[in-house]
């Protein structure tokens, strides 16, 4: 059996608020195998966004073991930790976060540049994936000149850019209508497989759990 590009054991996360302790996380352990799409289920406020930040090496503050892609990388320092993100992981938000004064394949073409691809092949690779996100005529729309579908789109596209172990997504479709969220979560979930990508995806959408490999529920800081 293959090691799974997830790993956490005993995963913590607590906050003082009006000097009385908040304990988000109490001890999570979950694994996420190399192409498997795992929902993470749970009501706002249940930490799922928490859990997301901590295996995104987002945040510090967090007690217990991450690995990914089988390397352990709860301590690393800060450098170390954004070469993780930008070479082994991929982020979906619920706003899209794109730069506003790029069209799209611009944006998708970026975080490549940044990893060490020439232009040529970055390009290549931001127009096809866009293409399989039915964008093919939008290539050079900056984002004000977007859907707000067509937006998360190009956020899902610039996500598997780098061709990421793992997409971590924390309510991907939640801006969206349903109409649309329905379309681009599937799109989404196309895409991802063809990857070959592993993807984690915070969400409160029921619906999500017939598509997925597997669902999960975070519930008063443990899974269920």
């Amino acid at each position: 059996m293959s090691e799974p590009v997830l790993a956490t054991r005993g995963l913590k996360r607590s906050f003082t608020q009006a000097h009385a302790r908040i304990d988000v996380l109490r001890g999570v352990d979950l694994d996420v195998a190399p192409g498997e799409i795992v929902a993470l289920l749970g009501p706002s406020g249940s930490g799922k966004s928490t859990l997301l930040q901590a295996v995104g090496l987002l945040e510090g503050g967090f007690e217990g073991s991450i690995r990914i892609a089988g390397r352990e990388v709860s301590q690393l320092e800060s450098a170390q930790r954004t070469e993780v993100r930008r070479d082994q992981l991929g982020f979906v938000y619920q706003f899209h976060h794109l730069l506003p004064d790029f069209n799209a394949v611009e944006n998708v073409v970026l975080p490549q540049l940044i990893q060490g691809a020439t232009r040529a092949d970055a390009e290549a690779r931001a127009e096809r994936l866009l293409g399989a996100l039915g964008l093919a005529e939008r290539l050079t729309h900056r984002p004000n000149q977007l859907s707000g579908g067509e937006q998360q789109r190009v956020a899902v596209a610039r996500a598997l850019a780098n061709r990421p172990a793992l997409v971590l997504a924390d309510e991907p479709t939640g801006n969206l209508d349903e109409a649309t969220a329905d379309v681009v979560l599937a799109e989404f979930l196309r895409l991802v497989r063809g990857e070959g990508s592993a993807a984690l995806i915070a969400t409160h959408n029921e619906r999500l759990a017939q598509r997925v490999d597997r669902v999960v529920r975070l519930h008063e800081g443990h899974l269920e």
